[in-house]
Protein backbone atom coordinates (compact mmCIF):
# COMPACT_ATOMS: atom_id res chain seq x y z
CA UNK A 1 0.00 0.00 0.00
CA UNK A 2 2.47 2.76 0.93
CA UNK A 3 4.70 2.19 -2.73
CA UNK A 4 1.45 2.30 -4.37
CA UNK A 5 1.11 5.64 -2.77
CA UNK A 6 4.04 6.71 -3.33
CA UNK A 7 3.61 5.90 -6.63
CA UNK A 8 0.62 7.69 -7.44
CA UNK A 9 2.29 10.91 -5.37
CA UNK A 10 5.65 10.48 -7.53
CA UNK A 11 3.33 10.14 -10.88
CA UNK A 12 1.14 13.82 -9.61
CA UNK A 13 4.33 15.91 -8.90
CA UNK A 14 5.69 14.78 -12.87
CA UNK A 15 2.71 15.57 -14.05
CA UNK A 16 2.14 19.01 -12.37
CA UNK A 17 5.86 19.71 -13.39
CA UNK A 18 6.74 19.82 -9.17
CA UNK A 19 10.58 20.58 -8.04
CA UNK A 20 12.99 18.05 -7.07
CA UNK A 21 13.88 17.74 -3.65
CA UNK A 22 16.90 19.26 -3.87
CA UNK A 23 14.96 22.42 -5.18
CA UNK A 24 12.44 22.02 -2.90
CA UNK A 25 14.96 22.08 0.10
CA UNK A 26 16.56 25.14 -1.43
CA UNK A 27 13.63 27.10 -1.83
CA UNK A 28 12.19 26.31 2.02
CA UNK A 29 15.83 27.36 3.04
CA UNK A 30 15.10 30.84 1.30
CA UNK A 31 12.12 31.60 2.82
CA UNK A 32 11.80 35.32 4.87
CA UNK A 33 11.81 34.06 8.64
CA UNK A 34 11.52 37.78 10.20
CA UNK A 35 7.94 37.16 11.32
CA UNK A 36 7.97 36.75 15.64
CA UNK A 37 9.23 33.64 16.71
CA UNK A 38 10.31 34.27 20.50
CA UNK A 39 8.24 35.83 23.09
CA UNK A 40 7.85 39.70 23.63
CA UNK A 41 5.55 39.24 26.54
CA UNK A 42 6.42 39.00 30.89
CA UNK A 43 4.99 36.01 31.41
CA UNK A 44 1.88 37.01 32.92
CA UNK A 45 1.12 39.41 30.60
CA UNK A 46 1.50 35.75 27.93
CA UNK A 47 -0.90 34.27 30.84
CA UNK A 48 -3.61 37.16 30.27
CA UNK A 49 -3.35 37.14 26.55
CA UNK A 50 -4.14 33.40 26.80
CA UNK A 51 -6.81 33.65 29.22
CA UNK A 52 -8.78 36.86 27.37
CA UNK A 53 -7.96 34.46 23.84
CA UNK A 54 -9.62 31.51 25.55
CA UNK A 55 -12.50 33.35 27.21
CA UNK A 56 -12.91 34.73 23.23
CA UNK A 57 -13.57 31.15 22.33
CA UNK A 58 -16.21 30.81 25.35
CA UNK A 59 -14.03 29.13 27.21
CA UNK A 60 -14.12 29.39 31.52
CA UNK A 61 -10.82 30.18 32.85
CA UNK A 62 -9.94 29.17 36.59
CA UNK A 63 -6.20 30.09 38.10
CA UNK A 64 -5.31 28.46 40.90
CA UNK A 65 -1.99 26.94 43.06
CA UNK A 66 -0.80 23.76 42.59
CA UNK A 67 -2.54 23.10 46.49
CA UNK A 68 -5.66 24.65 45.16
CA UNK A 69 -6.01 22.48 42.18
CA UNK A 70 -8.32 19.68 43.82
CA UNK A 71 -10.51 21.95 45.38
CA UNK A 72 -10.83 24.05 42.42
CA UNK A 73 -12.28 20.99 40.30
CA UNK A 74 -14.25 19.99 42.80
CA UNK A 75 -16.09 23.49 42.53
CA UNK A 76 -15.82 23.63 38.73
CA UNK A 77 -17.88 19.77 38.74
CA UNK A 78 -19.66 20.90 41.26
CA UNK A 79 -21.05 24.17 39.67
CA UNK A 80 -21.53 22.23 36.16
CA UNK A 81 -23.66 19.50 37.87
CA UNK A 82 -21.19 16.67 36.70
CA UNK A 83 -20.98 13.80 38.85
CA UNK A 84 -19.23 11.05 36.79
CA UNK A 85 -15.67 11.96 34.84
CA UNK A 86 -13.96 9.98 32.35
CA UNK A 87 -9.98 10.40 33.15
CA UNK A 88 -6.80 9.17 31.17
CA UNK A 89 -4.47 6.95 33.10
CA UNK A 90 -1.40 8.91 34.71
CA UNK A 91 -3.63 12.22 35.96
CA UNK A 92 -2.71 12.94 39.81
CA UNK A 93 -5.14 11.28 41.99
CA UNK A 94 -4.74 14.48 44.43
CA UNK A 95 -6.89 15.79 41.42
CA UNK A 96 -9.67 13.57 41.07
CA UNK A 97 -12.01 15.19 43.59
CA UNK A 98 -15.64 16.12 43.52
CA UNK A 99 -16.61 13.25 41.27
CA UNK A 100 -16.31 10.22 40.42
CA UNK A 101 -13.03 9.45 38.31
CA UNK A 102 -13.29 6.64 35.55
CA UNK A 103 -10.04 5.66 33.76
CA UNK A 104 -10.36 4.68 30.35
CA UNK A 105 -9.85 1.08 29.12
CA UNK A 106 -9.88 1.96 25.82
CA UNK A 107 -13.23 2.12 25.72
CA UNK A 108 -15.45 1.93 22.35
CA UNK A 109 -17.12 4.59 20.70
CA UNK A 110 -20.50 3.76 22.40
CA UNK A 111 -18.99 3.56 25.68
CA UNK A 112 -17.45 6.87 25.89
CA UNK A 113 -20.99 8.34 24.75
CA UNK A 114 -22.15 7.24 28.10
CA UNK A 115 -19.79 10.08 29.40
CA UNK A 116 -20.49 13.49 29.76
CA UNK A 117 -17.63 15.12 30.76
CA UNK A 118 -14.01 13.96 30.36
CA UNK A 119 -10.79 15.89 32.62
CA UNK A 120 -7.19 16.00 31.22
CA UNK A 121 -4.04 17.48 31.31
CA UNK A 122 -1.98 19.10 28.40
CA UNK A 123 1.28 19.26 26.56
CA UNK A 124 1.42 23.21 26.16
CA UNK A 125 -0.93 26.17 25.54
CA UNK A 126 -0.24 29.36 23.01
CA UNK A 127 -1.41 32.33 23.86
CA UNK A 128 -1.23 34.24 20.71
CA UNK A 129 -4.00 31.80 19.37
CA UNK A 130 -5.66 30.60 22.71
CA UNK A 131 -4.76 27.37 21.58
CA UNK A 132 -4.16 23.87 23.71
CA UNK A 133 -2.20 21.28 22.31
CA UNK A 134 -3.05 17.44 23.39
CA UNK A 135 -0.74 14.67 22.52
CA UNK A 136 -1.46 10.88 23.13
CA UNK A 137 0.51 10.61 26.43
CA UNK A 138 -0.16 9.94 30.27
CA UNK A 139 -2.47 12.28 31.82
CA UNK A 140 -3.71 13.09 28.19
CA UNK A 141 -4.53 9.91 26.94
CA UNK A 142 -6.17 9.37 23.14
CA UNK A 143 -7.77 11.62 21.19
CA UNK A 144 -11.24 9.81 21.24
CA UNK A 145 -11.53 10.49 25.09
CA UNK A 146 -11.87 14.21 24.71
CA UNK A 147 -14.00 13.87 21.20
CA UNK A 148 -17.48 11.82 22.00
CA UNK A 149 -17.87 13.80 25.83
CA UNK A 150 -19.42 16.92 25.77
CA UNK A 151 -17.94 18.64 28.55
CA UNK A 152 -13.42 18.71 28.78
CA UNK A 153 -12.18 19.91 31.89
CA UNK A 154 -8.27 20.55 30.83
CA UNK A 155 -5.74 21.23 33.59
CA UNK A 156 -2.64 23.10 32.25
CA UNK A 157 0.62 24.32 34.42
CA UNK A 158 1.10 27.99 33.80
CA UNK A 159 4.64 26.86 32.93
CA UNK A 160 3.58 25.05 29.70
CA UNK A 161 2.54 28.03 27.94
CA UNK A 162 3.70 30.06 25.66
CA UNK A 163 3.28 32.61 23.91
CA UNK A 164 4.20 32.16 20.01
CA UNK A 165 2.87 29.42 17.55
CA UNK A 166 6.66 28.82 17.31
CA UNK A 167 7.49 28.50 20.76
CA UNK A 168 5.34 26.10 20.80
CA UNK A 169 6.01 24.03 17.72
CA UNK A 170 9.57 23.86 19.11
CA UNK A 171 8.80 22.07 21.96
CA UNK A 172 6.58 19.59 19.86
CA UNK A 173 9.26 18.95 18.11
CA UNK A 174 10.32 16.71 21.36
CA UNK A 175 7.12 14.82 20.81
CA UNK A 176 6.18 14.99 16.87
CA UNK A 177 6.13 11.35 16.74
CA UNK A 178 2.95 11.53 19.22
CA UNK A 179 -0.87 12.02 18.07
CA UNK A 180 -1.42 15.43 18.54
CA UNK A 181 -4.33 17.40 18.01
CA UNK A 182 -4.50 21.50 18.64
CA UNK A 183 -7.96 23.04 19.95
CA UNK A 184 -8.67 26.30 20.45
CA UNK A 185 -12.18 26.38 22.82
CA UNK A 186 -15.20 24.20 22.18
CA UNK A 187 -15.68 22.43 19.38
CA UNK A 188 -17.73 25.38 16.98
CA UNK A 189 -18.29 25.23 13.10
CA UNK A 190 -20.63 26.96 10.85
CA UNK A 191 -23.29 26.01 8.09
CA UNK A 192 -23.20 27.57 4.77
CA UNK A 193 -25.83 29.78 6.11
CA UNK A 194 -23.48 30.92 8.66
CA UNK A 195 -25.07 29.10 11.54
CA UNK A 196 -23.01 28.55 14.78
CA UNK A 197 -22.80 25.25 16.14
CA UNK A 198 -21.05 24.27 18.89
CA UNK A 199 -20.46 20.62 19.74
CA UNK A 200 -19.96 19.17 16.28
CA UNK A 201 -16.12 17.97 16.09
CA UNK A 202 -15.78 18.08 20.07
CA UNK A 203 -17.25 18.97 23.63
CA UNK A 204 -19.72 22.08 23.27
CA UNK A 205 -18.33 23.32 26.64
CA UNK A 206 -14.79 23.70 27.91
CA UNK A 207 -13.13 24.88 31.60
CA UNK A 208 -9.63 25.19 31.79
CA UNK A 209 -7.81 25.37 34.94
CA UNK A 210 -4.55 26.80 34.81
CA UNK A 211 -1.73 25.77 37.67
CA UNK A 212 0.59 28.09 39.54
Amino acid sequence: MSTAREEILRRVRAAKGASTLETAAASYAGIDRSYQTTATLSHEAILDLFEERLREYDANVFRVSALEVGAAVTEVLRSRKIERVLIPEGLPEDWQRGAEFVVDREFSATELDGFTAVMTTATVGIAETGTIVLQTAPGQGRRAITLVPDYHLCLLPVISVVETVVEAMRLLELTKNLPTTFFSGPSATADIEMTRIKGVHGPRFVDVILMN
